[in-house]
C-alpha cells in the first residue's frame, strides 16, 4: 500500500511509522556517540546503561523489579525478538496459540521453528477475546500463546477479566507467554496498560517485548528489547547470538541517555497520541464510515460496509488510486479472513496530513 501511495502520490495512512521525525536530543545523541567512535560490536544482550535504564523504566511504570544483566536483552527491533523468542521455545509439533487479525511475523515464525499456528479469531465487532474457546484449543501439544497489548490492528487493549482468564490458562496447562508490548505506552482516556511485568505470576513464564522504534519515533533504527526471567532469558539469548548477534551500539547509548534525562517522553505519549486519534475521528465524524474504538496504538479501524460493496483489498487499492489515501485492508491480518469491510489507518502523522486525509474521505 505505501508502494501505490508512492505511485498515485495518495496521502499515506497504511504502512504504521510516524510522519514526523524522532526527538532532536536523541539524533543529537547519536551523532556524537557515532563520532565519539563508538561504532564496533557491543555486548550480545546490550550495553550495561541501556540494560539499567530499562529496568528503571519497569520498576517505575510497572512495580516490578527487573535483573538488568540477566534479564534484560536488547535486540534489533521488536520483530527480531519476537523471532527469537520463538524459536528459543517451540519444538518440532508444537502448538502455538496467536489470534487474528495478528502481526504478520508471528505465524511465520513459529513454522519455521517446526511449530504449528493455531488462529483464533477476535470476536467482532469488538474484538475481544473468546477465552472459553482458547481452553478448548489448548492440546498437549500446545507450548505458549502470544499476546499483543495494545492490539495492532484492531487498537484495543487488555482487560483485568482478560489477563485472569489468560493466567488461569496458562498456569492451568503449564503454558508459556509471549507477550507483545510494543505499544505499551500509547494507552488512551485513561485505561492503564497491563503488561506481563506487572503480574508477578505471568512474567514467571514470559518473554515481554517492546520497542524504541515506537517508544522515540525511530521505527527505521530497529531497536527494541524482550524482557524475560533469568532461564527464560538464557534460552532467548542461544538464539539471539546467532540472528542479530549486537544491535546499533551507538543508537543504545543515545537511547540510554535519552532514558536517563528525558523520560518524561514516554509518560507523555499517551496524551500525545490520543490528540492525534481525536483529531482524525473528529474529522470523520460527518463520514460514511462506521469509526470503531481506538484504545491504543496509533490506528483506527473504519467499517465501509455503507460505502462500497468491495472487498477490502480492492476497496483499499480504490482508496489509494481514486480518493488518493493509502490504507490497509484489515484481511491480510487472517488465516480466514470474515469478511468484514474494515480498513486500518495509521494517524501517527501530522495534524494537517490527519485533517487532507479526513476531507478525501468524508467525500465517498
Amino acid at each position: 500500500m505505501t508502494a501505490l501511495a508512492n505511485q498515485y502520490q495518495a496521502i499515506n495512512l497504511s504502512q504504521g511509522f510516524p510522519e514526523f521525525d524522532a526527538p532532536d536530543f536523541l539524533k543529537k545523541q547519536l551523532a556524537h556517540y557515532a563520532d565519539s567512535g563508538l561504532n564496533q560490536y557491543s555486548p550480545s544482550s546490550g550495553i550495561t546503561g541501556l540494560q539499567t535504564q530499562i529496568a528503571c523504566l519497569i520498576q517505575r511504570r510497572y512495580g516490578q523489579t527487573v535483573h538488568p544483566d540477566s534479564m534484560v536483552t536488547v535486540t534489533s527491533g521488536a520483530t527480531e525478538a519476537l523471532f527469537v523468542a520463538i524459536q528459543a521455545i517451540t519444538h518440532q509439533g508444537d502448538e502455538i496459540i496467536i489470534f487474528d487479525p495478528a502481526y504478520d511475523s508471528y505465524a511465520p515464525a513459529i513454522e519455521l521453528a517446526g511449530g504449528k499456528a493455531v488462529h483464533i479469531a477476535l470476536r467482532s465487532p469488538d474484538y475481544s477475546i473468546d477465552w472459553q474457546q482458547v481452553a478448548s484449543k489448548v492440546t498437549h501439544k500446545t507450548r505458549a500463546i502470544i499476546i499483543n497489548t495494545p492490539h495492532n490492528p484492531s487498537a484495543k487493549i487488555l482487560t483485568d477479566k482478560d489477563r485472569a482468564a489468560l493466567k488461569s490458562i496458562l498456569i492451568e496447562h503449564d503454558l508459556l507467554l509471549i507477550s507483545d508490548e510494543v505499544y505499551e505506552h500509547i494507552t488512551f482516556d485513561g485505561q492503564p496498560h497491563l503488561s506481563a511485568l506487572a503480574d508477578e505470576e505471568l512474567f514467571e513464564r514470559s518473554f515481554v517485548i517492546s520497542s524504541f522504534g515506537k517508544t522515540f519515533h525511530c521505527t527505521g533504527w530497529k531497536m527494541g528489547y524482550c524482557v524475560a526471567p533469568s532461564k527464560l532469558s538464557e534460552e532467548f539469548r542461544k538464539v539471539h547470538q546467532y540472528v542479530t548477534f549486537s544491535s546499533f551500539t551507538p543508537a543504545q547509548f543515545a537511547l540510554t541517555d535519552m532514558l536517563s534525562e528525558h523520560g518524561h517522553h514516554v509518560d507523555e505519549l499517551a496524551m500525545f497520541y490520543q490528540q492525534k486519534r481525536d483529531v482524525l475521528v473528529d474529522a470523520l465524524k460527518g463520514s460514511r464510515f462506521k469509526i470503531l474504538a481506538s484504545e491504543g496504538t496509533y490506528f483506527l479501524l473504519l467499517d465501509y460496509s455503507a460505502i462500497s460493496p468491495l472487498d477490502d483489498v480492492a476497496f483499499c487499492e480504490y482508496l489509494a488510486k481514486e480518493v488518493g489515501v493509502a490504507a490497509i485492508p484489515l484481511s491480510v491480518f487472517y488465516e480466514s479472513p470474515p469478511g468484514d469491510k474494515i480498513i486500518r489507518l495509521c494517524f501517527a502523522k501530522h495534524t494537517e496530513t490527519l485533517l487532507k486525509a479526513a476531507e478525501k474521505l468524508c467525500q465517498l
